[in-house]
């Protein structure tokens, strides 16, 4: 049988139209030929129509049918998709067959395949390094915009791989990528976690091959995107069929970020345990490697979560070298200590107040932008902060000024007295700090430092929780508001009492009031008590109040909410609480503008490199308290400047007050009116603590002073520093630092 053409199929159909035509003509004819029998002709003429078309659509339709099975040889009519599918009915039409799935997913895998062949052909192994092969500083400004410090360059010597122990080689790989030998330079089950996570909007995974973080360090950047996770993929490919694995992990150990500013193996050898990379046994390299994962998070001098973090990674890494077969368990047995690293280097040119103040502006940084740990390190950046050179000299001048009385060489008393204090604006600006003698010295901040109690200053924190919160007197009775009028007992001795009735202490006794010095005040307004420092009815207040709701007001006003606030009992309300003296002067400053407004404290105003501005978080302010609230707290605390606990830091630096004792010594003679201040002293309870916390329009500044001994870490009493018996140095040292800081701005 002959097979049928397209050129036979329109033959056929010029045919059929002719006919077609014919037909209609005859049955038009038809219609009109009998004169006197008209209807009859027309129902003829309508029938013929009707039948010849007709059967002309029907043609048609087998016309097309055939010339769609010409377009479409009897294997491509195998592969045609049937959809919708035919022969079903509603949604199942629209279901694909097990056929079409398979169909779908081949030819998807064949176009993904063409497509990654393609992008592996065009993607070639880059000549140049990236950024990791320049050394820049990182500058800081003070808030005029003249420089302050600079910090850099980075840290970094090549050593060559047989010079590297290859326990130290092992260590890492076994952290990082045990395989590393055998595979291709990627992971499929570490790209895919990977590419998932980051497609999905999650964290962050880890799961690429040493050959890929080599390729991440030295060709491209640190952005977690699609595309650049992709490109690292087919260059770490290309990268491993073209050199030897012993380059790539010698490149890899010489490029490699271990924190401390270090990169490479030899320079963290140095960093952390002050010798050669070849001097390294496998414990200490073990430890190096973990910092791979992350040396903020496991640098061991950070902090003590850090420590944890650390010994628990060295632990696995050692096991993980006896899994692979690298360490044998007997050797194993013989690391059981941690390897403690030597602490931190401190940079020059980072003596006196200006570490401290680094610090402060690199941890902002870190905590409120974008950049890494290990691009920052990198360098290249200026960093602008809010610090205020004449404001740090003068706080430190007036620390350095009080603490010259102290004899610690003959009287005991005086020996590991320290002193934290910082100013911040009311609208979050940190403008000075004062974190220790000298950074050089002491590298920890005590202007940040968080295990002092804050004492009686944490009062206006009670006091603004009862004005915005209203009090709770008896059970299932509603919240009353008060207001600085209402009455409290101010009597020493009183009984403390709870909705339900007195607070029993867990021996047994009913919790009593202890006023300062024992005085009784009678009948006190809120005021009152605050102004005049009336431990009693701060107490009543806050268990009125409810101490949940003054342990908030008190972070709504600045506090951080991880801040130790030790047990909610009566004393809470007297400042068991332990917050830094930044956090202490930001909160006090929510009470200063009178507005009830809040801007947590930052210490950076811009960052930039090479000349673009980089992108850095800024506060958020936040209104915890009506302007009424606000201003009745902030009466309170000019009151006591004024007339109450903190008269003497209105009186500072007038005429026959300087030599006495408590008072400034130095200034100008003239100091700030009391009218235009405000503010509190404070005691801890066991006397490890003085504070004292005040402001005037533009700022606030908290002051504390602490003893803490060296050997256990733990607060001593202040008892008898500078020859002062019970809570004279408590009251008389950081208000004396505090005035004498304010006289001397004018």
């Amino acid at each position: 049988m002959r097979r049928v053409t397209a050129k036979d199929v329109k033959a056929w159909l010029r045919g059929l139209r002719a006919s077609t035509t014919s037909n209609a003509s005859t049955g038009s004819a038809g219609s009109t030929g009998s004169a006197g029998s008209t209807e009859p002709a027309a129902t003829g003429a309508s029938r013929a129509d009707g039948t010849s078309t007709g059967v002309a659509r029907i043609a048609l339709r087998a016309a097309v049918r055939r010339t769609r099975r010409l377009h479409w040889p009897r294997a491509l009519r195998r592969l045609r998709p049937d959809y919708p599918r035919r022969g079903r009915r509603g949604p199942r039409r629209w279901l694909p067959s097990l056929r079409q799935t398979l169909l779908l997913f081949t030819w998807l895998v064949l176009a993904t395949a063409t497509a990654v062949g393609v992008a592996y052909d065009r993607t070639a192994i880059p000549k140049d390094l990236n950024a990791v092969a320049v050394q820049q500083d990182n500058v800081y400004y003070w808030a005029d915009g003249t420089e302050m410090a600079r910090v850099g360059p980075i840290d970094r010597q090549a050593m060559p791989l047989n010079r590297i122990p290859s326990s130290v080689q092992w260590a890492v790989m076994a952290a990082e990528n045990a395989n590393f030998f055998s595979d291709h330079g990627v992971s499929p089950r570490g790209i895919a976690r990977a590419v998932t996570k980051m497609a999905t909007g999650g964290d962050v995974q880890g799961g690429s091959t040493i050959t890929q973080q080599y390729v991440k360090n030295v060709y491209l950047d640190q952005d977690q995107t699609l595309s650049r996770k992709f490109t690292e993929i087919l260059i770490s490919v290309k990268l491993d069929n073209k050199v030897s694995k012993q380059q790539i992990l010698d490149g890899y150990l010489n490029t490699s970020w271990f924190g401390r500013g270090a990169y490479g193996v030899q320079r963290a050898a140095k960093a952390y345990y002050g010798k050669d990379v070849s001097q390294l046994n496998p414990s200490e390299g073990a430890f190096l490697a973990t910092l791979l994962k992350g040396a903020g998070l496991y640098d061991p001098s950070i902090s003590a979560a850090n420590h944890r973090r650390a010994v628990a990674r060295w632990n696995w890494v050692l096991d993980r070298m006896v899994d692979i077969g690298q360490l044998s368990a007997k050797e194993r047995a013989t690391y059981k200590v941690f390897p403690e690293p030597k602490a931190p280097a401190v940079p020059p040119g980072l003596s006196g107040q200006t570490g401290y103040l680094v610090d402060t502006a690199r941890e902002y940084v870190s905590a409120h932008s974008g950049i890494s740990d290990a691009r920052f390190d990198l360098g290249g950046y200026q960093i602008y902060t809010t610090f205020e050179k004449p404001k740090v000299d003068a706080l430190a001048a007036a620390v350095k000024g009080r603490l010259s009385s102290l004899r610690p060489a003959t009287r005991p008393a005086d020996r590991d007295v320290r002193v934290g204090a910082a100013s911040v604006a009311t609208d979050g600006r940190i403008l000075a700090l004062y974190g220790g003698p000298d950074y050089i010295k002491q590298g920890f901040d005590d202007a940040n430092i968080a295990v002092v109690p804050a004492g009686t200053t944490y009062a206006p924190f009670v006091y603004a929780a009862g004005l915005r919160d209203g009090v709770v007197r008896r059970r299932d009775a509603p919240r009353t508001p008060v207001t600085p009028d209402s009455l409290y007992d101010g009597d020493n001795n009183a009984d403390i009492r709870t909705p339900e009735g007195p607070y029993w202490s867990r021996n047994g006794k009913i919790v009593k009031t202890a006023n300062a010095g024992k005085r009784s005040w009678g009948r006190i307004s809120l005021r009152q008590a605050v102004a005049h420092a009336v431990n009693g009815p701060i107490m009543q207040l806050g268990m009125d109040v409810g101490l949940n709701r003054v342990r908030q007001a008190s972070v709504d006003a600045g506090l951080l909410p991880g801040t130790g606030f030790g047990e909610q009992t009566p004393d809470f309300s007297l400042g068991t609480a332990t917050p830094s003296p930044i956090r202490m002067a930001s909160a006090y400053g929510t009470f200063a503008g009178r507005t009830g407004t809040h801007t947590d404290p930052y210490s950076v105003l811009r960052v930039t490199r090479d000349g673009a501005g980089i992108g850095i978080e800024r506060p958020a302010v936040t209104h915890p308290f009506t302007a009424k609230v606000a201003g009745e707290v902030d009466d309170a605390l000019r009151d006591a400047v004024g007339e109450g606990a903190a008269r003497r830091a209105g009186q500072a630096g007038q005429p026959g007050q300087a030599g006495q004792p408590g008072q400034p010594q130095g200034g100008d003679g003239t100091a700030r009116s009391g009218q235009d201040l405000g503010g509190l002293p404070g005691t801890a309870l066991d006397n490890t603590a003085g504070w004292f916390v005040g402001y005037d329009q533009a700022m606030a500044s908290a002051v504390s002073v602490f003893r803490v001994d060296p050997t256990t870490q733990m607060l001593l009493p202040l008892t008898g520093v500078g020859g002062l018996a019970a809570q004279g140095a408590s009251r008389a040292y950081p208000l004396d630092i505090w005035t004498g800081y304010m006289t001397s701005l004018g």
